[in-house]
C-alpha cells in the first residue's frame, strides 16, 4: 500500500504506519532533550524560580489561539504538510535556543518551538487514523504512542548521560545534539505524502461548529481528563530537575527516573488495546489516572532514590494509558470530517492546561517547592480520573 493511501476499514497502511512512527521518535526525543535542556539552562542562568513557569507557558500559550485553525487546515487534506511545517519550526527554533542567554531571548524561541510542536502533535495524529482501519485504530495508535514513548525516554537518557553527575549539564551541548536530531526529523518528515482520493468538503457546505462538536455527548469530560493528563505528563519533566536540585541528586539520576516512566509507558502500550477490550475505556481512565496521582503523591514525598524510581515506573505506566485513552476516545467520539478539528481542541486545552499548571505551579514552587507542585498534581490527576468514572460511567 502506498504512503498516501488512507487503509481500508479493517486494515492498516504499514508503509505510513512506519514513516510515521520514525518521525513521532525523533520528535519526541528532541522535545524531550530540549524541554529539559531549557529547565537546566535556567538553573544554568541563575534565573528566579518563577521562570519554572513563565517559560513553559510560553511554549503552551500561542497554540492555544492557533490550535482550531491548524485543525481545520488538516481536515482539508493537509495532514502532512502540517508535519512538514512543524518540523521546520522545531529545527529553526532549536538553534535559537542554542544561542539564547536571556530569558527575554529564551521566550520567542519557546513560542516557535510550541508552535512547531502544535502542528507537529496534531499531523501526527491524524496521520495515525488515516494509517489506520476502523477496527485497528486502538492497536494503531497503541504502537504509534509505543514508539513515541521511546522517544520520550531516550531524551531524558541523552541529558542524563551528557550530564552525568553534575549538578548542571553543559547545555550548549545538549543543544546541538537536538538540532543533529531536528534536522534529521525534518528530512524525515518529507517523506510523508497527503491522501489521494480523499474528497473535498462542497464549497457551500459548513464544517461542523466547535459549540455543536463540544455538545457531544461526554466530549467535554474526555477533553478535561486530556488536560489534567497531559498537564500532569509535563510538569513531572519540568520539576524533576528542580526536585533533584532541592534534593541534591545528580543529573543522571534524574535522567534515570524520567527514563524509567518513559519506558513503563512504552511497555504499557503494548497490550493497550486488549486492555480496553478486556476492561472498557471508562474504567481503564479511572483506574489508569489513579495510578499516575498515586505515583505523583509519592514522588512528593521525601523517599529514598528507589523509591522514587517504583514511583516514575507507575507513573509512566498511569499516564501512559491515560494519554492513548484521552486520544483515542476524542477520535471515536468525533465525525470523520472534523476529526482534525476535534484533536486540535484537544491540543487546545492541553495547552490551556500547560500554560496555567506550570505557572500556578512556580507560585506554589516558591513557597513549597517541587515537591509542592507534585502532590498538588497527583491528587488532580486522581480527581479528574474520579470524575471521569462518574460522568461517562452513566452513559
Amino acid at each position: 500500500m502506498s504512503i498516501s493511501e488512507p487503509a481500508s476499514k479493517s486494515g492498516v497502511n504499514h508503509a505510513l504506519l512506519w514513516t510515521l512512527m520514525a518521525h513521532g521518535v525523533l520528535v519526541q526525543v528532541t522535545t524531550g532533550m530540549v524541554r529539559i535542556t531549557t529547565s537546566y539552562r535556567i538553573v544554568e542562568l541563575n534565573l528566579d524560580v518563577i521562570w519554572y513557569g513563565v517559560i513553559p507557558a510560553t511554549f503552551a500559550l500561542f497554540p492555544i489561539f492557533l490550535a482550531v485553525s491548524v485543525g481545520r487546515y488538516i481536515d482539508r487534506n493537509h495532514d502532512a504538510h502540517a508535519a512538514m511545517i512543524g518540523s521546520g519550526m522545531m529545527l529553526v527554533s532549536v538553534v535559537g535556543l542554542r544561542f539564547a542567554e536571556s530569558p527575554l531571548a529564551i521566550l520567542p524561541w519557546t513560542a516557535l518551538f510550541g508552535v512547531g510542536h502544535l502542528f507537529l502533535m496534531a499531523a501526527h495524529q491524524m496521520l495515525c487514523v488515516r494509517a489506520a482501519g476502523e477496527r485497528n485504530r486502538d492497536s494503531v495508535f497503541g504502537n504509534f504512542l509505543m514508539m513515541t514513548g521511546i522517544g520520550q525516554g531516550l531524551g531524558p537518557f541523552i541529558v542524563g548521560w551528557v550530564g552525568g553527575a553534575a549538578r548542571v549539564p553543559d547545555t550548549a551541548f545538549l543543544f546541538d545534539i537536538g538540532i543533529a536530531i531536528a534536522a534529521l526529523a525534518f528530512v524525515n518528515s518529507l517523506c510523508l505524502r497527503p491522501a489521494r482520493n480523499v474528497a473535498a468538503r462542497k464549497l457551500d457546505e459548513a464544517p461542523m461548529s466547535i459549540g455543536k462538536l463540544l455538545r457531544i455527548q461526554g466530549f467535554v469530560t474526555v477533553l478535561t481528563a486530556s488536560v489534567v493528563t497531559m498537564s500532569a505528563q509535563d510538569l513531572v519533566v519540568l520539576y524533576l530537575p528542580l526536585l533533584g536540585v532541592e534534593r541534591g541528586l545528580g543529573v543522571s539520576e534524574v535522567g534515570i527516573i524520567l527514563t524509567i516512566r518513559s519506558i513503563a509507558a512504552v511497555v504499557s502500550r503494548i497490550g493497550y488495546a486488549q486492555m480496553v477490550s478486556a476492561i472498557g475505556r471508562t474504567p481503564l481512565t479511572f483506574i489508569s489516572m489513579a495510578l499516575g496521582g498515586a505515583a505523583f503523591v509519592t514522588l512528593a514525598l521525601p523517599v529514598p532514590v528507589l523509591v522514587l524510581q517504583i514511583a516514575a515506573a507507575v507513573l509512566g505506566v498511569g499516564l501512559g494509558i491515560a494519554t492513548a485513552l484521552s486520544l483515542t476516545s476524542v477520535v471515536e467520539l468525533a465525525p470523520a470530517d472534523v476529526r482534525g478539528t476535534a484533536l486540535s481542541l484537544r491540543i487546545t486545552g492541553n495547552r490551556i492546561g500547560q500554560a496555567c499548571m506550570p505557572f500556578l505551579g512556580s507560585l506554589l514552587a516558591a513557597s513549597a517547592g517541587a515537591s509542592g507542585v507534585l502532590a498538588v498534581t497527583g491528587f488532580a490527576l486522581a480527581a479528574s480520573g474520579l470524575a471521569v468514572q462518574i460522568v461517562r460511567g452513566r452513559q
